[in-house]
C-alpha cells in the first residue's frame, strides 16, 4: 500500500509539474518574435503593407489555433517554420496576443 501510495505521489507532482512548464510564457514569445519574426513583421509588428500584414491585432482577425496554424505551416510569402516547438509556437501566440 504504501508503494502504491509513493507512485500515486510522485505520479501527480509529474504531471502538475509539467502543466507548470507548459503554460503560455509571453516573454519567451517576444524573445522568439524577435529571433523568427522581425525581419518580416517588424520589431513593432506593423508589418510591410501590401507584403506582410501586420500582427499588431492578429489576435481580432484570427482564433489562437489559427494563429498556431500558420505559424508551423506559413502561406503566402510566410515561410514554414516547423522547427518551432509546440511550446515556442504557443509562446508566440501567447506574445502576439498581448
Amino acid at each position: 500500500m504504501k508503494t502504491i501510495l509513493t507512485v500515486a505521489v510522485v505520479l501527480s507532482s509529474a504531471v502538475f509539474t509539467t502543466a507548470a512548464w507548459s503554460k503560455d510564457d509571453p516573454a519567451a514569445g517576444a524573445k522568439l518574435y524577435t529571433a523568427n519574426c522581425t525581419a518580416c513583421h517588424g520589431a513593432d509588428r506593423a508589418g510591410m503593407p501590401g507584403a506582410f500584414p501586420a500582427l499588431t491585432d492578429v489576435s481580432k482577425r484570427l482564433q489562437p489555433a489559427q494563429i498556431k496554424d500558420k505559424i508551423r505551416k506559413g502561406g503566402g510569402l510566410m515561410p514554414p517554420f516547423a522547427q518551432l516547438s509546440q511550446q515556442e509556437i504557443d509562446d508566440i501566440t501567447s506574445f502576439l496576443a498581448k
